[in-house]
């Protein structure tokens, strides 16, 4: 049976689509070294069927898994946003650094930038996404936007270790949107 014209387009989209995308990848492996911020690492995975068994124990990776690809497209956006806000972290860290700050006094601006940043990216999530991510963090931490900055202390032991978990990504999540996480080198402070 004979592909009409406009059947054969649609076929070839996908194609062209591919073609197009990696000759863009291969063009930038070069400066991929340097990239940084939010890298997309791939296309981002089809939707499984709701009962389709998650790997994962984290419950925010095992919703994302199941969206709808519209959803998981402004899932990726959001995410992209929240790891923007990570980077205004880091420029905050080198600032208070210049300007003589301790470690306690960093860390707990930077526990309350990432509650921010939640409470912000949030905000263009759906009430049942919010609910997940509010429901683990309370039980995890009695607190719907994640831990403070005493609990982190009492965790880890030191205010620079509460620096570094407050400047964290889920690499699980971050991974299920095809993405990465790579800080920015902010003049002043040196890269770990």
């Amino acid at each position: 049976m004979p592909l009409s014209l406009s059947s054969s387009r649609r076929a070839l989209l996908p194609f062209v689509a591919a073609v197009a995308l990696l000759a863009a990848a291969s063009s930038s492996v070069a400066g991929a070294a340097e990239a940084c911020g939010s890298i997309i690492t791939a296309p981002l995975a089809r939707p499984v069927p709701a009962d389709d068994p998650c790997p994962s124990t984290d419950p925010v990776v095992c919703r994302i898994r199941v969206l709808p690809m519209d959803e998981k497209v402004e899932a990726q956006r959001t995410r992209m946003s929240y790891h923007g806000l990570l980077e205004d972290m880091h420029r905050t860290e080198a600032d208070m650094r210049a300007a003589g700050a301790t470690d306690e006094e960093i860390a707990r601006e930077l526990v309350d930038m990432r509650n921010q940043a939640k409470a912000i990216t949030r905000a263009g999530m759906t009430p049942e996404e919010v609910r997940i991510l509010e429901d683990r963090n309370t039980a995890k931490y009695g607190n719907p936007l994640g831990p403070t900055a005493d609990q982190l202390y009492a965790k880890y032991g030191s205010w620079q270790r509460v620096i570094d978990a407050s400047m964290r990504t889920s690499y699980a999540v971050d991974r299920e949107l095809s993405l990465e996480y790579r800080p920015c080198p902010v003049q002043g402070v040196s890269s770990k």
